[in-house]
């Protein structure tokens, strides 16, 4: 029986320690290392920007997205907006194409090749100093575009992601107390911003330097939460935007969602691995901490839950 105590002790100790104590540590250390601020300020002159969206069979979901992505309030001959289909058997091709005269562009690859592998097939298209990456699910926010970019006035950042909002369908509107399944999430990076920087950009919306965001990314692995790491061992540092706005439809059912969980756990797991060297905290300090604190430790939770289920009933 003691043996199963300790065992529900530490399972309740990963738990605690990954939802609840490591924001608080966060929190605190925030205030003794506080990082730079967010550049809140607009450029002179607004740099040229490739917004790239990956897009599979989305001619239900694609238009309200186009709208949004041509309604921005960014100057238009200052950006680019390439959809790249990823081998679409349905309308999405011929929808993209509706909006070549508002200056949608669209790069179709052949063979279902998956969103990373479609990106790196995107490189020699793309024409901006900044690369927005966004989806064909998510609807964003007239201005959110510029906050990214703003952040970018300050030389040492070169990924800047976007605050999502959960909302029940795409194209419909929310606000951002509308976030409450994702409002933690956002709620650790800004916390991980104001310390060091976050550990992994937005998958629905983030911006990062042409520089960085142009190399090559196995096919399975994740651009989103490469990103972030990858600026690290550049010498940078990506950050959360609070303002810049998206709005990311909820998922069907929890069958959906599950599966949809498990997808991006398997892959994040493959990409952290792909960048392991940042888990050395003698090297990488803080940012390794957190790479333990937010994935690795999280990624046990489930497990620990069961784990725990289980040495509750065999002390009882």
């Amino acid at each position: 029986m003691t043996t199963w105590l300790i065992v529900l002790a530490v399972c309740i100790g990963i738990t605690t320690y990954a939802y609840f104590v490591y924001p608080v540590l966060l929190w605190l250390l925030a205030r003794v290392k506080r990082a730079p601020a967010v550049v809140r300020t607009e450029p002179a002159e607004w740099p040229r920007i490739s917004i790239t969206l990956p897009a599979y069979n989305a001619q239900d979901t694609l238009r309200p997205v186009l709208e949004a992505l041509v309604a921005l309030d960014y100057p238009a001959d200052r950006r680019q907006i390439l959809v790249v289909s990823d081998g679409s058997t349905d309308g999405t091709d011929a929808l993209v194409r509706e909006y070549a005269s508002e200056g949608v562009e669209l790069l179709r690859v052949e063979g279902r090749l998956g969103k990373t592998e479609v990106e790196n097939r995107a490189f020699d298209s793309l024409t901006g100093e900044i690369i927005v990456n966004t989806d064909a699910s998510v609807t964003v926010r007239p201005d959110a575009i510029k906050r990214l970019v703003s952040a970018f006035q300050d030389p040492q950042v070169g990924v800047a992601s976007a605050r999502d909002v959960s909302v029940a369908s795409v194209g419909a509107k929310g606000h951002a107390s509308e976030a409450a399944y994702v409002g933690y999430e956002m709620w650790v990076r800004d916390l991980e911003t104001a310390v060091s920087g976050i550990i992994g950009s937005s998958g629905c919306l983030y911006a990062i330097r042409a520089t960085l965001h142009r190399r090559q990314l196995p096919g399975h692995l994740s651009r989103d939460f490469s990103s972030a790491m990858w600026a690290r061992l550049n010498g940078l540092r990506a950050v959360s935007v609070r303002d810049a706005i998206c709005f990311v439809p909820r998922a069907a059912n929890m069958r959906i969602e599950y599966r949809r969980k498990i997808r991006t756990m398997s892959r994040g797991i493959q990409t952290l691995f792909f960048h392991g060297r940042l888990l050395d905290p003698v090297r990488y300090g803080v940012f390794a901490w957190m790479l333990w604190s937010h994935k690795l430790i999280r990624w046990l939770v489930p497990f620990a839950l069961l784990l725990g289920i289980v040495a509750a009933g065999a002390a009882a």
